[in-house]
This record gives C-alpha cells, sequence and structure tokens, in this order.
C-alpha cells in the first residue's frame, strides 16, 4: 500500500483547509486508513480513521466536530477536512492505512502498517 498526502500550506487562524491522502496498491477493502499528525517536539497523535468501506469513523476528542473524515473511492483519495484552524494545529499530517483484520487501526496505540511521506500545515497570521 502506498499513501501520498497533498493540500497543506500556510494558512491564517480561523481558516479551512482539506488534505487528501492518495492510496494506491491493494485491495483497499480490507484496510482502514487514518490521519495523524506531529508537531515539532512533539509526539505523533492520532486524528481520525475510518475502515475503507465506511463505518465506523473514529475522532480523537481534540477534534471533533472541527475535522471530518471522507472518501471518495473511484479517485481511491480520504480527505481530512480541517474548520477553524488554530497555530496549536500547525505539524506535519500524515495519512496510514492498516488492515482492519488486524484491529490495531482502531484502539489506542493506533499502530499502522503504511504511512505516507506527510504534508505540512502551517497556521499563523
Amino acid at each position: 500500500v502506498q499513501l501520498v498526502e497533498t493540500g497543506g500550506g500556510l494558512v491564517q487562524p480561523g481558516s479551512s483547509l482539506t488534505l487528501s491522502c492518495v492510496v494506491s496498491g491493494r485491495t483497499l477493502e480490507t484496510y482502514a486508513v487514518g490521519w495523524f499528525r506531529q508537531a515539532p517536539g512533539k509526539e505523533r497523535e492520532f486524528l481520525a480513521t475510518r475502515a475503507w468501506l465506511g463505518d465506523p469513523t473514529i475522532y480523537t476528542e481534540s477534534v471533533k466536530g472541527r475535522f471530518t473524515i471522507s472518501r471518495n473511492s473511484a479517485k481511491r483519495t480520504i480527505y481530512l477536512q480541517m474548520n477553524s484552524l488554530q497555530p496549536e494545529d500547525t505539524a506535519a499530517y500524515y495519512c496510514a492505512a492498516e488492515p482492519i483484520a488486524t484491529n490495531r487501526w482502531s484502539r489506542p496505540p493506533f499502530e499502522y502498517a503504511f504511512w505516507g511521506q506527510g504534508t505540512e500545515v502551517t497556521v499563523s497570521s
């Protein structure tokens, strides 16, 4: 499985931004795809995940209601829509994939086998 993130950039506080993750490789129906971020000097943080085929969708509490994970099957793309961005959202954002059968994808510590290269998001005025 290969993952490529795009859509990062510099935005002002209060702005919205949508990240994209194009997934290629094996049969995606048996995978879950999630989003993570890592700010400078901090540990990697789980944000959201979903099974490729649909439910369940899981969010960490700190972004629930503000971030939305979605999928376009035809484009083999997972999106992360982020609203009301604040400087503390500044980080490198990564998408990752994990076989659903392992059950590691849906519970802490959210261990994923396949990772993209990341895309940088900077929130600053």
